[in-house]
């Protein structure tokens, strides 16, 4: 029998409250945790959602991305790297797979010849409105069941304080900072 997450936050407390100097590190510990699982998760169950339209999670960000009214002219490699936050590397991989699969394109950026724009094909739009949408938008209910829209507004605004957090300890950390060449090269 699985206990209610009220009571589990209740007990939580009452042991972080015994260890008061600890209760911060515990705590944060938890949510870290909890983070990865949650991450985990939403790779694992998110693909499933998606699998049969022969998308991942990774594949369904860049579309979501692509699918912006600001990106409708295309976002160059670098640009979209930025905005999902992982590296030229890794997304390289990745589009080459959805190009080859034919949900993205590559052409050369006409503002600067050396970098190149990433666009959502025909094909990849038709996949993303009529396919994996209406999936991913069961997948979300079926995530946040019993999460009321201030909950969720809560867990969002908690999530983006947090991001922002971490994003100010990756510009610390020398983070995102990228040479001309390398971006020439996206």
């Amino acid at each position: 029998m699985q206990v209610p997450i009220c009571q589990k936050i209740q007990e939580i407390m009452v042991y972080t409250m015994k260890k008061e100097p600890d209760t911060r590190s515990d705590l944060a510990n938890r949510v870290f945790f909890r983070l990865y699982q949650c991450a985990n998760m939403l790779h694992k169950t998110g693909t499933k959602a998606v699998e049969s339209e022969g998308l991942t999670t990774q594949q369904w960000a860049v579309l979501g991305a692509l699918s912006r009214p600001s990106a409708a002219n295309g976002m160059s490699v670098g640009d979209l790297a930025r905005y999902l936050m992982v590296s030229r590397q890794n997304l390289s991989g990745l589009i080459s797979r959805m190009e080859r699969d034919g949900h993205v394109g590559l052409a050369p950026d006409p503002r600067d010849r050396r970098s190149r724009l990433v666009t959502m094909t025909e094909a990849g739009r038709r996949v993303w409105l009529v396919d994996a949408q209406p999936k991913i938008f069961a997948y979300y209910d079926q995530a946040l069941a019993g999460f009321s829209v201030n909950d969720i507004a809560h867990t969002l605004h908690y999530l983006l304080k947090l991001l922002e957090n971490m994003q100010h300890i990756d510009n610390v950390q020398g983070g995102g900072k990228e040479t001309e060449g390398e971006e020439a090269a996206s």
